[in-house]
């Protein structure tokens, strides 16, 4: 027994090290996002040709409780909300099943694409990057966070997606001026494809030579405005091309923006928002992303700095703190009143021995089962501390009533037989109401939805910390008493609080077993 409880502390201790952190236990329900770009399409079109058809299939997804479809200008996006317990990727697998039936319902080159594997409360960390020195425009600053910081952070364990906010997206446009293009006899389709045609790698097979094969290929990516000017559109009468600058204006410019950042209202900035992936460690996941953005400091231009605008660490770190700090008293205090009832050391230990190690099993259970630690469950753990040491100070007490009736001077085999009776006195009657009272808070779970998320995890843990002593009670508890309840066990009188509460309960018992109406008129009182 000694040996097994051994192995459980180690894992126990190993579970407890590698616990989730949370601020909350996770309440969203498990939804799948469909977001599909429609560029330049007023809302009705996206209703009608996009977020309709997209929703109407959803609804035989099997496991979908609800389908809600929204339309904004050039942006559909539409929420597939699954039932309790369904896993996020099964889901994910059901939703890009029927995608592939709606593909023909949709606009030619419409293709939708599912959000990020996080839950609702995935947000966990954001930043914005500053130029004090302004030295670097937003769009200098916007490129900065697309093409160099998310995908750093978007490779770390845990992260399902960086989004950019703020700042301007650079792009290479081209103002066609309708005059000259009517003059000419240009379409604007046919400036569209020869865009098209001059922005390609193409290859050319090979070409054998000397035993050799030579690969053909021709370099035609756009890389200057100079490439974009000197495109060939069409040709006029004397078979003199017509390039793009004779017919549009060639410039770079910011893409058209849907919104912006501000910090502290002093001004726009880039922002990134890190999105944790469903059922992951909040509190490792954050540390990581903090040790690779201190790492990626070094990296950016001179000026630029990274200011963090939310931490969800600090709410999480206060939040278990706190409930550690309680937890902690509440084993002080426990651990205090046994010494004082008991008034003998190694008695009053092997009632408390049981709270840290029935703690440690049900972090074990825990972490099988996938629960985190965040101040639900854990306060499930500080509601059952009071309740999990009762059967262990009665196997104790019984136990030095047993030893002070055999006397003193008992041999080591007639010490245990002592031990093993007191034992089997009491056990069978503390395991079962132990049971009981475990099962005390079972019906909780029968509650659904966010209820039953939230109280779930205290359920739980309190159910498991109570079995957990009650098992500890019937086999830890009579080892430990054999080996600690030796030599001088003291009676009750012995301790001053105990013969002094004694004093005062005997006389109070002995008038009420003479008068039983008196007893009756003090119960009612008592009501």
């Amino acid at each position: 027994v000694l040996l097994a409880s051994l192995f459980i502390a180690i894992w126990g201790w190993l579970s407890l090290r590698d616990m989730p952190l949370d601020a909350l236990p996770d309440l969203s329900d498990v939804q799948v996002i469909i977001h599909t770009g429609y560029a330049g399409q007023s809302p009705q079109i996206i209703e009608d040709q996009i977020t309709y058809p997209l929703t109407t299939t959803m609804l035989s997804v099997p496991g979908a409780k609800a389908v809600r479809g929204y339309s904004f200008f050039g942006d559909s996006y539409i929420y597939v909300i699954f039932e309790d317990g369904v896993d996020i990727y099964w889901a994910r697998a059901r939703v890009l099943e029927y995608l592939n039936q709606a593909g023909d319902k949709l606009p030619n080159g419409v293709q939708p694409k599912l959000g990020p594997d996080a839950s609702g409360v995935g947000w966990i960390y954001s930043y914005a990057l500053v130029d004090r020195e302004n030295n670097h425009n937003l769009a200098e600053l916007r490129s900065l966070q697309d093409w160099f910081l998310k995908y750093e952070l978007q490779s770390i364990p845990g992260v399902a997606e960086v989004a950019t906010i703020g700042g301007m997206v650079k792009q290479y446009q081209i103002v066609l001026s309708p005059e000259k293009m009517r003059a000419l006899g240009i379409t604007l389709a046919q400036v569209i494809d020869a865009v098209k045609g001059a922005n390609q790698d193409v290859g050319g097979s090979v070409i054998e030579q000397g035993e050799a094969e030579l690969m053909v290929r021709t370099r035609g990516y756009i890389k200057t405005l100079e490439d974009i000017r000197h495109i060939p559109i069409a040709s006029n009468d004397e078979r003199i091309p017509i390039l793009l600058q004779d017919i549009a204006q060639i410039q770079t410019g910011p893409e058209m923006r849907r919104g912006l950042a501000d910090l502290d209202g002093t001004g726009e900035v880039v922002g990134g928002i890190v999105v944790m992936r469903h059922g992951e460690n909040a509190r490792a996941t954050i540390e990581r992303v903090k040790s690779r953005l201190a790492h990626l400091k070094d990296g950016l231009p001179a000026g630029v700095e990274i200011v963090e605008t939310y931490d969800r660490a600090t709410l999480i770190d206060q939040s278990v703190e706190h409930l550690n700090e309680k937890l902690i008293e509440e084993l002080i205090v426990v651990a205090l009143v046994c010494l004082l009832f008991l008034f003998h050391l190694r008695s009053a230990f092997v009632a408390v021995v049981t709270l840290p190690l029935g703690i440690l099993i049900a972090f074990i259970i825990m972490r099988q089962q996938g629960i985190n630690a965040n101040i639900m469950s854990l306060g499930g753990i500080a509601i059952a501390i009071g309740t999990m040491v009762d059967a262990s100070i009665v196997m104790v007490e019984n136990a030095h009533r047993r030893l002070q009736e055999a006397g003193s001077g008992l041999s080591n085999e007639a010490h245990w037989q002592v031990i093993l009776q007191s034992a089997q006195q009491v056990g069978p009657a503390l395991f079962y109401s132990l049971l009981i009272i475990t099962l005390s808070f079972l019906p909780v779970l029968a509650l659904q939805g966010e209820e039953g998320r939230l109280f779930g995890p205290l359920v739980y843990t309190k159910t498991y910390a109570m079995a957990a002593s009650a098992g500890l009670a019937v086999t830890l508890v009579p080892v430990l008493m054999g080996y600690l309840l030796k030599g001088r066990i003291p009676t009750e009188r012995a301790n001053p609080l105990t013969w002094m509460l004694i004093s005062l309960y005997r006389p109070l018992l002995r008038a009420v077993l003479s008068a039983p109406r008196l007893s009756l008129l003090m119960g009612l009182l008592l009501v």
